[in-house]
């Protein structure tokens, strides 16, 4: 048992001093994700795995951490998106998007914002002067007039546009700002009490 745990030790020792000496190379190293991680060097950010090996080249501007499977790049001036392998699925041609959440990110171009699915396709159009993530199936959205709602994955609207501000949904609550005070609502847009 004492030889198997220090085994386990050395081989742990090794991989962790493996690490370390990749590591040393770069400006800068933000921890794993799925599997990669984000690193910079000379001003230019990619991804590499556990072991150094890079599987992103660092050829981008910036970057945002990979979230289900995909990582926003920015390449001059421009954000898009790439695998794990560094294929572009989507090219860099946004002003600004947020990360894949729920199968669809949001995206803006010039003032407005919508969301793509993981093909590049607009399955939201550009509608809204302001957008969040999905989550728990819905996601918050301005409209024009500079109030906040919720839509679902069809654009629906489904909690109506009444808010100075609303956040994100989390296990089916939502937070949303009424004459500068936060208070929680469900998915039918019903005060509820926190506990």
């Amino acid at each position: 048992m004492k030889k198997y745990l220090l085994l386990v030790c050395l081989v742990a020792t090794s991989v962790y001093a493996v690490a370390q000496q990749w590591a040393k190379k770069y400006d800068r190293v933000d921890a794993c994700n799925c599997g990669l991680a984000l690193v910079k060097k000379d001003g230019k950010f990619g991804f590499v795995t556990e072991q150094g090996k890079i599987m992103v080249p660092l050829i981008y501007d910036d970057a945002i951490a990979f979230s289900e499977d995909k990582a926003a790049v920015l390449l001059n001036g421009k954000w898009g998106f790439v695998d794990k392998n560094g294929n572009e699925f989507i090219k860099p041609q946004y002003h600004e998007v947020y990360s894949f959440h729920e199968g669809l990110a949001v995206v803006t171009k010039g003032e407005n914002f919508g969301f793509i699915d993981s093909t590049g396709n607009m399955v939201i159009p550009m509608n809204f002067t302001n957008a969040r993530s999905f989550s728990d199936g819905v996601a918050p959205v301005c409209n024009k007039k500079g109030l906040w709602g919720y839509i679902d994955k069809n654009g629906k609207e489904i909690i109506a546009f009444r808010f100075q501000y609303a956040a994100t949904f989390s296990e089916n609550v939502g937070r949303v700002m009424i004459d500068s005070k936060w208070y929680a609502i469900d998915k039918d847009g019903k005060f509820i009490k926190e506990e």
